[in-house]
């Protein structure tokens, strides 16, 4: 199928705390892509709460509908294929889009196509690419996840490492929450750590010299915790900048040493931690030196967002595939 015939694709994003919705018109004429954030509702508890996510979900995703379905100048009836996030992510929030998405696939008998939300971040750097998908080594890195992966085409993946613990945006999350800075923590620290020395303190930089692709940041966690008793008189820009700085050399490190091993001259970068200031501008100077071409997910599409569920669609389309309307959800979905 050409690009040309692709039908109209939206798409249902609610794995976890956003609720979102994108309509697509082939590859990469994105004619909606509407987020409605939850922090508000979740930062009182300083994480989110599985019942609260969902019952929001609930009520936000019929007037998202109406105002993407509007702001692309659609009818509902003009979608040629519904699709939505399968998994990983919270049972609860998941099956509210799924059941949407297939509800208005049957309703209308439409394609429904079950996309796993990791590969909607994996691939996203790739969205608007002229040249399409092609091989490199991609970095996903979020709050849930932190993972190395090689991509040879569309479909064929291999996973070269993961973290063993903690993801990379967990740990900027929880240590924001050790520094009572406001939820979620991992824009914070960025914006603090501007201001700050990241030499200031020495945090441990795990698993960064193993001759593996796995990551650990439990350990740096541990660290800060450990150390900010004794730190009464330190500036907090400077614990930011330290903190985030350590993060950032074993991101930077373990992606670089992948590509190399690998012999690939192009890394993507993708998932909520790569709106971190300091991996965009630590990732872009090692790939310069090492003459790899970088490609980095635009914002919009980098946090939890409905275009990239909709751009993963659209590929499948192209090569005939659907999804079954019984394809279940599946909370601990795996890339490969």
């Amino acid at each position: 199928m050409s690009v040309s015939l692709l039908p109209l694709v939206m798409a249902v994003e609610t794995s976890c705390d956003e609720t979102a919705i994108a309509i697509l018109r082939g590859k990469s004429e994105l004619l909606a892509s509407e987020i409605a954030s939850q922090i508000p509702l979740h930062r009182p508890n300083g994480g989110v709460v599985p019942e609260v996510a969902s019952r929001s979900h609930l009520t936000q995703l019929k007037p998202l509908i109406r105002h993407a379905l509007k702001r692309a100048s659609v009818d509902v009836e003009e979608i040629g294929a519904f699709a939505a996030t399968t998994g990983p992510g919270l049972a609860s929030s998941l099956m509210i889009g799924v059941s949407v998405a297939k509800g208005l696939a049957l309703s209308l008998r439409k394609p429904y196509l079950a996309v796993n939300h990791l590969e909607g971040h994996l691939l996203s750097p790739f969205f608007g690419n002229e040249n399409g998908v092609t091989p490199c080594v991609a970095l996903v890195v979020s709050g849930g996840h932190t993972l190395l992966v090689e991509i040879k085409a569309i479909g064929n993946y291999l996973v070269l490492g993961q973290t063993q613990d903690d993801a990379a945006g967990e740990a900027f999350d929880k240590v924001g929450k050790l520094l009572q800075l406001p939820y979620p923590g991992g824009p914070q620290i960025d914006r603090l750590a501007f201001e700050g020395d990241p030499t200031r303190f020495n945090f441990p930089r795990s698993m960064m010299h193993t001759d593996d692709f796995n990551f650990s940041f439990s350990g740096l966690k541990t660290s800060v915790r450990t150390m900010l008793p004794k730190l009464k008189n330190e500036r907090l820009e400077d614990i930011c900048a330290s903190f985030q700085e350590a993060v950032v050399d074993v991101l930077v490190s373990k992606t670089i040493a992948a590509a190399k091993v690998g012999g690939h001259q192009q890394i993507a970068v993708s998932g909520g931690v790569s709106c971190n200031s300091r991996l965009r501008e630590k990732m872009k100077a090692a790939c310069q030196l090492a003459g790899i071409n970088f490609l980095l997910a635009a914002p919009l599409l980098s946090t939890d967002n409905a275009a990239m569920i909709a751009y993963v669609a659209a590929e499948r389309l192209e090569r005939g595939e659907f999804s079954p309307i019984t394809a279940d959800i599946d909370p601990n979905l795996r890339l490969v």
